[in-house]
């Protein structure tokens, strides 16, 4: 199996920064690509940002300029710098990612549990 678990999230005031972490574990061949998605309560889980095997990335919107997806592969690890939060940005974030097991199966993706990121006003 495969786990991913999140870490970084707390309390911000606006204009702050957070750093997200997502590390990824268990039986890994190749990842293809890892993303985050938000979900703030009452609304539905958005795609925040995105980055493949290739290293490119891509953002949402409402963040964009903002928030910087990276990834550390020999760690298989992803980051998610935010800068310059907003109230707006309170949500639960989640990571996935799109695995490899071997190569006999085909990708799957999987889900962490999330990490709250609360930013007061």
């Amino acid at each position: 199996q495969v786990q991913l678990v999140e870490s970084g999230g707390g309390l911000v005031q606006a204009g702050g920064s957070l750093r997200l972490s997502c590390a990824a574990s268990g039986c890994i061949f190749s990842i293809n690509a890892m993303r985050w998605h938000r979900q703030a309560p009452g609304k539905q889980r958005e795609l925040v940002a995105v980055i493949a095997g290739s290293d490119s990335t891509l953002y949402s919107a409402s963040v964009k300029g903002r928030f910087t997806i990276s990834r550390d592969g020999a760690k298989n690890t992803m980051y998610l710098q935010m800068n310059s939060l907003k109230p707006e940005d309170t949500a639960v974030y989640y990571c996935g990612a799109t695995v490899v097991r071997d190569t006999v199966l085909p990708p799957a993706d999987y889900w962490g549990q999330g990490t709250q990121v609360t930013v007061s006003s």
